[in-house]
């Protein structure tokens, strides 16, 4: 039973032997950096870098769903990486625009 599940992903047509499988799962890394990023201050988030991230996994994401071979790992990490992004997006907007605290001024 577990052969026939194993030959039959090491077959597919996104399985082991194509670029589809190995691109996506090297992206996860990308995924994994910005939940390590969680417990870092949100003054070190990057506008930029974290809209191109959850933009860029909104349109993957999609475009998983509708091309083939159906891919649930491409599906997955641009998900996961839209996720993290819009997570990341969230705690930089709540700490620039609607924390109560004011900055105090530098003493010279």
């Amino acid at each position: 039973m577990a052969a026939s599940k194993i030959k039959a992903l090491w077959y597919h047509p996104a399985g082991p032997k194509t670029i589809f499988f190995w691109a996506p799962t090297f992206k996860w890394g990308l995924s994994i950096a910005n939940v390590a990023d969680f417990s870092q201050p949100p003054e070190k988030i990057s506008y930029p870098n974290q809209i191109v991230l959850a933009c860029s996994g909104v349109i993957w994401a999609r475009y998983s769903t509708v091309i083939t071979p159906k891919n649930l790992n491409l599906l997955g990490v641009n998900a996961a990486m839209a996720g993290t992004a819009i997570y990341q997006l969230t705690r930089k907007l709540q700490q620039d625009y609607f924390s109560d605290t004011q900055e105090a001024p530098a003493k010279k």
